[in-house]
């Protein structure tokens, strides 16, 4: 059974150790912090942590725990929305894509966020393009106005991009064609 957080037994203490191929005790924090959503601030806290392990292992419950508690990510909108721009890592990358559609987010924020995903597209990381073409359909499917781009930028990338890109591509034209059609 996990024990209540205390200041001696920090969070992101369980995200430590091991190394990138790994996902370490991540899924526990997930369960604890949808038991104890009061930890929230904490797990976010770590997404600008020195260690990169604990960075993309919170950022990975973080998306995990939004999932289902998607509400828990708005008051750090702010935050997540300069991390879009700033992260350079692709763990942190791919989980900010996933993460950002689920903010209620302003026509400008939306539109900001959607050129910044754009940039992701040219990642060496074929998870944070799948990620960035997900979450730019998501944004679309909020805003009318980015319907058109999007669906032009898929339909290229679907026509150029890589194998998991071009199929990745044509699952969510057919996903916009489908919102579309109502």
């Amino acid at each position: 059974m996990l024990e209540p957080m205390t200041s001696s037994n920090n969070l992101l203490n369980k995200l430590t150790g091991g190394d990138r191929r790994s996902i370490g005790e991540s899924n526990e924090v997930v369960a604890l912090v949808l038991r104890q959503p009061a930890l929230f601030p904490q797990l976010m806290a770590g997404l600008g942590h020195s260690d990169r392990l604990i960075r993309m292992r919170a950022a990975d419950a973080a998306e995990k725990v939004t999932l289902q508690r998607p509400d828990l990510l708005q008051p750090f909108r702010a935050m997540l929305l300069r991390l879009l721009g700033e992260a350079t890592e692709q763990e942190l990358r791919w989980h900010l894509a996933q993460m950002i559609p689920r903010l209620r987010l302003s026509k400008n924020d939306r539109m900001r966020a959607a050129s910044v995903l754009q940039l992701y597209l040219r990642d060496q990381s074929s998870i944070v393009k799948a990620s960035t073409m997900q979450a730019m359909v998501d944004l679309a499917s909020a805003d009318e106005e980015l319907m058109p781009e999007v669906t032009q930028l898929l339909t290229k990338l679907t026509g150029t991009g890589t194998a998991a890109m071009r199929a990745r591509g044509r699952k969510l034209l057919w996903q916009l064609d489908r919102n579309r059609l109502g």
